[in-house]
């Protein structure tokens, strides 16, 4: 339990006015989902300043504001009989409440990370351990500096704690892992996401090796992944490992693997996962790997993956009033997402298979090399039609115009080809939509929906 008098000591905060006695259970950041009774931290954004909305927090139920950018010669004068603190930095001062909310919880923590796959593991490890346990896991994409530390102050009766860690730079998994103080580490694995900030895998793989310095248990690795394979020794000289894989020998390792990739065993044990592709098998791997850690049951592991249900934009399956099937995995795209996500696209029946692939983004130097890298595996998809937006994705067109693959068509911007979409797919057509977040791809679908 925290209280006003907790943050003024662990943030080096000032009483402006207001209860220091006041418990403080639930905070947010966003004064139009504020809920009666939450605390509000106003962040200062890139485009806006949350401390000057301190007033709608109050009138839309918040009992208590922390504010790092106020005069308490200018509050308002009917907010003077409110809880107002002001701290040196309110993105400082979440983390550090975080930390403290952390520090009175004796639970397992599971923190997943890695290049893809981070999300949808995640959400199946939530779904194998809601079978035992009452489990709080990270919502949305809240899965940074802000929004893991977030997600961590809303911890009440929960008995674990499964949170998703994003990064673009290094440092970024180390504080993150500071904060959370994880008892059990998950990389999915290594691949090129972020690599222009990175500069090379190398230096991926250090960045989510930071998840090890404040990591109290084992760390559960893809055995199958070339650098956290190749790497190996190295990573076991800082901490406990547990490996699962397909191919390489591994504690956790899926065998008999049906045709649809949606039936196999783990360790001779009987599994369906309902998304039937080669990442989910590994996805699943993982979670059998900490469902065992946790001392759960194989039939509570087993349909728990099976129940599992992804996050929202990541291989969505919507139909048009048109009879047109998306798959929407507009959330964000790597080169293995990409690969991942046709795999499911092939399989799928249909009248005419047809993928809308936006730019990948940060890739820096190495962008055009890896968006080569997608035309290849976009020409050997066996698809009817290829639409390309963004700037980057022109080295696609560029590679599959050179193999003569004449159903392309490429635009620059998302919002000039909504037209030509619709013009174009017909009853029975079967489209993945996938993209870098950036590219808002989630527009066209919402746009075809509509």
């Amino acid at each position: 339990m925290i209280y006003v008098n907790d943050i003024i000591d662990k943030c080096g905060g000032k009483l402006i006015c207001g209860d220091a006695n006041i418990i403080c259970e639930s905070f947010s950041k966003d004064t139009r989902t504020i809920n009666s009774g939450d605390v509000y931290i106003g962040i200062k954004g890139k485009n806006f300043d949350g401390n000057v909305f301190y007033d709608k927090a109050f009138d839309n139920g918040a009992k208590v504001c922390i504010l790092d950018n106020i005069d308490e010669n200018e509050i308002d004068s009917k907010y003077k009989d409110k809880t107002i603190i002001k701290v040196d930095n309110t993105i400082s001062c979440l983390q550090k409440l975080a930390m403290y909310k952390r520090s009175l919880y004796n639970i397992p923590v599971i923190a997943v990370t890695g290049s893809v796959g981070k999300t949808s593991t995640k959400d199946m490890i939530a779904s194998v351990l809601e079978k035992k346990y009452k489990v709080l896991k990270t919502e949305g994409n809240n899965n940074n500096h802000i929004g893991l530390p977030l997600t961590i102050l809303r911890l009440k009766d929960e008995e674990v704690m499964v949170l998703e860690m994003g990064m673009n730079n290094k440092g970024e998994i180390a504080l993150l892992s500071s904060i959370a103080r994880p008892t059990i580490g998950v990389i999915t694995n290594i691949g090129t996401s972020h690599i222009g900030n990175l500069g090379s895998r190398e230096n991926i793989l250090a960045a989510k090796l930071e998840l090890v310095e404040y990591l109290k248990g084992p760390l559960v690795i893809n055995n199958d992944n070339d650098m956290l394979h190749d790497h190996i020794l190295d990573i076991k000289s800082s901490c406990d490992v547990v490996t699962f894989g397909i191919d390489n020998e591994s504690d956790y390792m899926a065998s008999n693997i049906d045709s649809s990739s949606e039936h196999f065993l783990i360790n001779g044990n009987a599994i369906t996962c309902s998304i039937g592709n080669r990442a989910f098998i590994y996805n699943s791997l993982a979670c059998y790997a900490v469902g065992a850690l946790l001392n759960e049951s194989y039939s509570d592991i087993k349909k728990g993956i099976k129940d599992f249900k992804l996050t929202e934009n990541r291989l969505e399956y919507k139909k048009t009033n048109e009879g047109v099937l998306l798959i929407d995995d507009t959330y964000n795209a790597s080169l293995d997402s990409i690969k991942s996500s046709l795999e499911i696209l092939r399989k799928e029946n249909g009248k005419r298979k047809i993928a809308v692939i936006g730019d990948i983004l940060e890739l820096g130097k190495y962008s055009r090399d890896i968006h080569i890298e997608v035309g290849k595996v976009l020409y050997n998809s066996n698809l009817d039609i290829i639409i390309t937006i963004g700037e980057e994705t022109r080295y696609v067109d560029e590679y599959l115009k050179s193999k003569g693959f004449e159903k392309i068509y490429h635009f620059s911007k998302e919002n000039d080809c909504h037209i030509f979409i619709k013009m174009l797919i017909k009853e029975g057509d079967v489209v993945l939509l996938k993209g870098s977040h950036g590219i808002n791809l989630k527009n066209i679908v919402t746009d075809l929906l509509n």
